[in-house]
């Protein structure tokens, strides 16, 4: 196995960024918990509210509705996908940006399947609109997986554009 110096972030190290954002994700999701009611709406800004909603589904309200079966699906989907990105990690660790993008998804990732694991939904709480158009309300988790979604496409476009 190759020796790696100290400035090479490894696994424990990706894992307590992770770790990082699993905290502030469910410390915001208490925090909303504990001053919104369910529909609750507080503007911030014209274009930004605090609100309280609960997601049965996935991304943009998938599978919301269903019976509840989703919410078993989407905790082992989770529960899989962190195992898998804990194994990425462990192997591809010093790929600065990868691992990066990893982590965010891990962290995110493993914050709503706590999300689930404890109140069958996940918490949402961010909401951004403009012009009488909302997005669907969002969370800390979902920001970590969105943005390690965009480093891993800019990881890969880096990567072919080397290749």
């Amino acid at each position: 196995m190759p020796s790696r110096s100290s400035a090479t972030p490894g696994l424990a190290q990706w894992l307590l960024i992770a770790a990082l954002i699993i905290v502030a994700d469910q410390l915001t999701k208490i925090l909303v918990i504990g001053s919104f009611q369910l529909g609750d709406v507080r503007p911030v800004t014209g274009f930004f509210d605090l609100v309280r909603a609960h997601n049965y589904g996935a991304a943009f309200s998938f599978l919301h509705t269903a019976s509840g079966w989703q919410r078993w699906f989407f905790m082992g989907l989770g529960t899989v996908a962190a195992v898998f990105i804990v194994w990425m990690l462990r192997r591809h660790g010093q790929q600065k940006l990868f691992a990066w993008a990893l982590t965010l998804i891990l962290g995110g990732a493993i914050g709503n399947v706590i999300d689930r694991a404890i109140h069958g939904y996940v918490v949402d709480f961010l909401q951004v609109h403009a012009g009488g158009w909302f997005f669907p309300a969002f969370n800390v988790a979902d920001s970590a997986i969105s943005i390690g979604a965009v480093l891993l496409v800019l990881d890969e476009l880096r990567r072919v554009r080397r290749g």
